[in-house]
């Protein structure tokens, strides 16, 4: 068997940089994958390579073709096999002829034991698979599954064949050693060649000899660095050692996302330094870097206080002789939009936060939702609600803070840089004695923003991101506007990620629940109240819909945490209204479920659920004298004298103790289910015999549903 290092190369167009690593590495793990399930390589040890313009793997000894194997085929059940008198029947002669077998082959036929019939098994060598022969299939796969939200389609130069792609093809490179392999895919040929950097290589076409040359040959002839997590440490080091090379010694601005997206641009960086006038830095720094990250992928640079410099770092695809021209154009392109910046700011100022808020009249949120203004009233009533129940007693007037922390929506800055939105807001209101002491929280109320933001630094900011999110959830399915798929438009699965987050991470005790159920609608007039106008005018209440939601986002969020599918669907199926001390509930029975007991008394928590779902009679309180078997009087005594315990715990919120109480039940559980009939003959008997198990069933079920660890 022979063995060698496959390269498979897609030169394309330019790819998309927000997904370009995830791109290389799915690329890598599906052809690796792949040819580990062929039996060509034994081990995934590979090097992705990732470009603006090209995706590969370097998977090291792989094998021309896999080893014969011995294989048991599955036949068919021996009775069908075989008539009465044991002869071979026409069934198994034709399945024996599919497999290139004579009626001899029944010499070498097994009979197996399943599920209590005998099988029949052919043991037949199988010969191995070419390499060549079987890697179109393993790259259509992969292909197929790569994470790719958008696909183009286009045509092939002949003018017929269409392709989909993330991108168009340019060339396809397969190499097994030195070998090319007659491999199609995408509408083309492999061959042995690849393309350097489009200004930056010494050839136009590169002729790889070796698969193990790849990279050298890329780099050295190319002026390609192929392999992105390469590429991005360069870029990282050679940045630091320029930004400390200043007298002031500057570092960068911390943004992985900024680092990941100029990587996935460059082929060859060449690292260098601009700077504009110190007067721009009278703007405030946010639109500074801004205007500096998103438009031009520079990176700002900071001094030792943190205080934004006039200089930058640029990463270049161009390495030139002379690089004056390079950081001259990009210090010409940045000069009018920090220009830009600079006029906006100085008009805005003109304006007071109030002056601008009495516009949000005329502004839109949603045309079946009212104004910014009606929606500005409808979170100040949220939170007036949510700053009640959890005794907020500051001096601040909820309406003018809700229509404040919109009224930079109508700032010029804004308008130019949407992305600022609640920044500028804070910052205006930091100027304004009126509301300077709010101003943090018309910044933090949009808090989390993405993944990993940071919350809200301080309580009042906690409860406005609250209300802007219940409302926009409220608001939102009220008027049928759910996700669906990957759909998410108005963003409800984030800003249901974002509520979760403060309760959980703040430890807010809030109940959600309540608040949709009786307190929201009060924010909302009758067109827009908490429910969906059907094709027959009627409202349908969302509130369930609603909660479900949160939970389904909740479920994901505590999966994230390293808690199991079971532990999460014990705590989440009693839908608890409180969700900061959930993280307790979770860590309390992830300890509960150490305990030899554990399984056991789930399983009799599924029992007695199974037990009261199908008794139709009214439960009611367990009546002692009707308590006849000593097994069921045991079993009382010991749920009375639990319960105070397991409430105690609760109250204090030591869930742990709470469900180790639950262990003195198990011993009377199993003797009440050995000894004594639910469902007797007396019909008092029967009733008060499951009003008990009720009793039981809420003993247990106390902290979470424990029966959900019995699955």
């Amino acid at each position: 068997m022979t063995l060698d290092t496959l390269l498979i190369e897609f030169v394309t167009e330019e790819l998309p940089p927000n997904s370009l690593k995830e791109l290389g590495e799915r690329f890598g793990q599906l052809i690796t994958q792949g040819l580990e399930e062929q039996s060509l390589a034994k081990s995934s040890d590979m090097r992705v390579f990732s470009t603006p313009r090209r995706l590969g793997v370097k998977i090291l000894n792989v094998a021309e073709r896999s080893e014969n194997q011995k294989k048991l085929i599955k036949l068919m059940p021996a009775k069908i096999g075989f008539d009465e008198k044991g002869q071979i029947t026409q069934a198994l002669s034709k399945k024996l002829q599919s497999l290139d077998e004579t009626n001899e082959a029944i010499t070498r036929i097994k009979r197996e034991d399943e599920k209590g019939q005998k099988i029949l098994y052919i043991e037949k060598d199988i010969a191995g698979i070419s390499l060549e022969d079987i890697l179109p299939k393993i790259i259509d796969h992969c292909i197929n599954q790569l994470p790719i939200k958008k696909m183009m389609s286009y045509q092939l130069e002949d003018g017929w064949t269409s392709i989909n792609f993330v991108r168009p093809i340019k060339n396809l490179l397969i190499l097994h050693g030195k070998k090319i392999l007659k491999v199609s895919s995408l509408g083309f040929e492999a061959n042995n060649k690849s393309f350097g950097h489009r200004f930056e290589s010494k050839e136009k076409i590169l002729t790889i000899d070796h698969a193990d040359n790849y990279e050298k040959i890329l780099f050295e002839t190319g002026g390609v660095i192929a392999n992105y997590d390469q590429r991005k440490e360069k870029i990282y080091s050679e940045i630091n050692l320029v930004a400390k090379s200043f007298k002031e010694e500057l570092h960068i601005i911390d943004d992985e996302a900024l680092l990941n997206e100029v990587t996935a641009l460059v082929e060859m960086p060449n690292i260098l330094t601009g700077s504009f006038e110190e007067r721009f830095l009278k703007i405030p720094q946010e639109c500074l870097i801004l205007s500096m990250k998103a438009n031009q992928k520079y990176f700002p640079l900071f001094d030792s206080n943190n205080n934004l410099t006039n200089n930058f770092v640029i990463v270049s695809n161009l390495t030139p002789k002379d690089s004056r021209n390079i950081i001259q154009g990009n210090e010409k392109v940045i000069r009018p939009r920090l220009a830009d910046a600079e006029f906006f700011f100085e008009q805005d100022k003109k304006q007071s936060l109030k002056s601008l808020s009495k516009k949000l009249e005329s502004i839109v949120y949603h045309n079946k939702l009212g104004t910014q203004a009606e929606r500005a009233g409808r979170v100040s009533v949220i939170l007036q609600y949510i700053a009640e129940e959890l005794s907020f007693n500051q001096d601040i007037n909820f309406k003018d803070f809700a229509l404040a922390s919109k009224a930079d929506l109508l700032s010029l800055m804004v308008g130019e840089f949407p992305e600022l939105q609640g920044v500028m807001g804070s910052i205006y209101a930091s100027e304004d004695p009126q509301f300077k002491h709010i101003a943090s929280a018309i910044e933090d109320h949009y808090k989390p923003k993405f993944s990993g933001d940071s919350l809200p630094r301080d309580t009042f900011g906690d409860y406005a991101a609250l209300a802007e999110k219940f409302e926009t959830l409220i608001g939102l399915f009220s008027i049928n506007e759910q996700p669906t798929g990957d759909k998410d438009p108005f963003s409800l699965r984030r800003n249901a990620i974002g509520i979760i987050r403060i309760l959980i991470e703040k430890n807010i005790s809030l109940n959600f629940s309540n608040l949709i159920d009786k307190h929201i609608p009060k924010a909302f007039n009758e067109k827009s109240r908490v429910g969906i106008r059907n094709n027959n005018n009627c409202v349908t209440d969302i509130g369930d819909g609603l909660k479900t939601f949160i939970y389904e986002r909740l479920s994901n969020y505590l999966k994230d945490k390293s808690f199991t599918s079971n532990q999460v669907d014990a705590v989440i199926s009693s839908r608890p209204y409180y969700l900061n001390d959930i993280i307790s509930k979770l860590d309390a029975i992830k300890e509960f479920s150490k305990l030899e007991q554990s399984k056991d008394l789930a399983s009799a928590n599924k029992r007695v659920s199974n037990i009261l779902k199908k008794f139709t009679g009214l439960i009611e309180n367990v009546d002692e004298s009707l308590l006849e078997e000593d097994e069921e009087i045991q079993l009382f005594k010991t749920i009375t004298k639990l319960n105070p315990l397991i409430m105690k715990a609760i109250k204090e919120k030591n869930f742990i103790a709470a469900l180790n109480s639950l262990v003195d039940l198990k011993n009377p559980i199993d003797e009440f289910f050995e000894n004594v009939m639910v469902n007797s003959e007396d019909e008092k008997i029967k009733i008060n015999r499951h009003s008990l198990l009720a009793q039981l069933h809420i003993s247990l079920n106390s902290v979470a549903d424990i029966s959900k660890l019995a699955n």
